[in-house]
């Protein structure tokens, strides 16, 4: 009988800023609502998109404003009241939970809700099965409502929810959510209620069962279908031994279409990330990821450009492209993450890249961020920026080993049409650079207390 490989998850906790001794709010009454949230974040729903991260465990929400983030927050964990599933940090192991989280209006009662994974829970004695529980938004937020996801998985070591994604993959209307586990990936359709039922349950792997092993799962218009599609990220598999590293289309529709899975690598590209976005505003998304093992862990971001049947021949940038700030040194880790955003009101999304491992003056893996610009001939070098702990503006100094970039998000965090840029490391305090008519602006840069990992 086949064996399922247990994939070595390493993830780095998020860094939860201005949370001590936060607790989660009780439920309140719910109020009729009639439609479904307009941002799939607003969790209380005041018309204001909110910000979930998570990590070892524990889940901390900060709750937005007019003014883009608030001071209410609060946090939980699987000790806190309605929230199911047992930590396993009470036997030595990881605690996964919170480590993958998507948002969207699951159940369409106008509120926001997070779906949570966590790929180290032991389930029905099965060791790491793997669980993914929907937390649910009301008045007064995430409430102390949640629903564990049924699953028919019953194999140890299984790590289902170790990533996750949200959107309407039929085009229905309704968001579905897209959860991985070792050796496939299942589709739950809209249709979610907090009796733990759902629409249809699909399970998607490209060739042999257990050749292609799910990483990541990037969600995202790719074709002009204006329906949502899926990329899955991973690596394959021969006599257990990760062997290559691919990505593979889930076109979204009624019936989802599998598309080619595109080898693009023959080394194993682990903790990628990646981000879908149009960039050079042909009507197709392109699908941007971190290529971690380029040139001894410099590092490099893949484009694969979008078009009427997905993905074509992928794209290299990196740090020996024309025009980008700094040179390709080993460990520097770019792209180890990554969002896009328009930062500039040109209509074009420009792509901001960590790079945690690059030195900063004297301060040796002090890191810092580039923001690509997004163009007519999308992604490229011309026109980007380059900010560390160094430059001016940008609240310092630069310390040795932070990695600043570890953790890097563009949101429109004051609603004022261009997205604006948070960027944290492993130590120390996140900082907010503001975007504008010109880009991204470290003149009036800040510390802010929300941690730089919530779901774009």
């Amino acid at each position: 009988m086949r064996q399922r490989p247990r994939i070595a998850l390493v993830t780095a906790a998020t860094v939860l800023l201005g949370g001590g001794g936060l607790t989660l709010l009780p439920a309140t009454t719910v109020h009729a609502a009639t439609s479904a949230a307009r941002y799939g974040d607003d969790f209380n729903g005041d018309g204001h998109r909110d910000y979930a991260s998570g990590g070892s465990g524990r889940v901390t929400v900060t709750y937005g404003t007019a003014r883009g983030p608030g001071k209410r927050t609060a946090s939980f964990d699987q000790d806190s009241p309605g929230i199911p599933g047992t930590p396993s940090r009470d036997h030595g192991d990881y605690e996964a939970f919170g480590d993958a989280l998507a948002i969207g209006d699951f159940n369409r009662d106008g509120y926001g809700d997070l779906a949570v994974g966590d790929h180290s829970e032991d389930v029905d004695g099965k060791l790491s099965r793997g669980a993914v529980t929907l937390v649910w938004g009301s008045r007064s937020g995430l409430s102390s409502s949640a629903t564990q996801l049924p699953h028919r998985l019953r194999t140890n070591h299984g790590s289902f929810g170790h990533a996750l994604a949200a959107g309407d993959f039929d085009g229905d209307g309704k968001t579905d959510l897209a959860a991985a586990e070792n050796e496939s990936v299942f589709l739950y359709r809209g249709g979610f209620s907090t009796s733990g039922t759902s629409g249809k349950v699909t399970e998607h792997f490209p060739g042999e069962p257990g050749a292609f092993q799910p990483t990541a799962l990037v969600a995202g218009k790719v074709t002009k279908d204006k329906i949502t599609d899926l990329y899955v990220l991973g690596h394959g598999v021969e006599h257990v031994e990760p062997v290559n590293s691919g990505a593979w289309l889930l076109r979204g529709g009624p019936t989802i279409k599998p598309g080619e899975l595109t080898t693009y690598s023959d080394k194993f590209n682990y903790q990628v990330t990646g981000v879908i976005a149009d960039f050079d505003r042909n009507g197709y998304g392109d699908l941007a990821f971190r290529e971690a093992l380029h040139q001894r862990y410099a590092g490099s971001v893949l484009v694969l450009p979008g078009g009427p049947r997905g993905s074509a021949v992928p794209r290299r940038i990196s740090q020996s492209t024309p025009g980008v700030a700094t040179a390709a040194t080993a460990d520097d880790y770019f792209g180890r993450d990554l969002s896009a955003g328009d930062t500039n009101r040109d209509g074009y999304p420009d792509l901001a890249v960590g790079v945690p491992g690059e030195k900063a003056g004297a301060a040796e893996r002090a890191g810092g961020v580039h923001i690509l610009r997004g163009g007519k001939r999308g992604l490229t070098g011309s026109g980007s920026r380059w900010f560390t702990r160094r430059s001016a503006g940008v609240p310092g100094p630069a310390v040795e080993h932070e990695g600043f970039g570890a953790h890097v998000r563009l949101r429109d965090l004051d609603r004022d049409g261009d997205a604006d840029l948070l960027v944290a490391g492993t130590t120390g305090s996140t900082v907010l650079l503001p975007g504008g008519r010109s880009g991204i602006n470290a003149s009036r840069a800040r510390e802010l207390p929300l941690a730089a990992g919530f779901p774009q």
